[in-house]
């Protein structure tokens, strides 16, 4: 796991079992840079689910709230 990878778990728990929108976490992981999309995000979010889930393409712990962003069961 990248250290940043490492960031956004550790966001993603502070803020575990509430949804977490792609903006909030480019805003409070990243600082905010124009440059990053929120597709930027997705990326993260697969390696954690690859990192961390039993089955990635059927996740339990980071779960997508579609239209929302992510949240984190625990």
């Amino acid at each position: 796991m990248t250290p940043k990878e490492f960031e956004v778990l550790k966001f993603l728990w502070q803020h575990r079992n509430h949804v977490v929108s792609r903006d909030q976490l480019l805003t409070d992981v990243w600082g905010y840079d124009e440059s990053l999309s929120t597709r930027t995000i997705d990326n993260f979010i697969l390696k954690l689910r690859q990192a961390i889930e039993d089955n990635p393409s059927k996740p339990r712990v980071i779960i997508t709230v579609h239209g929302l962003g992510y949240k984190l069961i625990a």
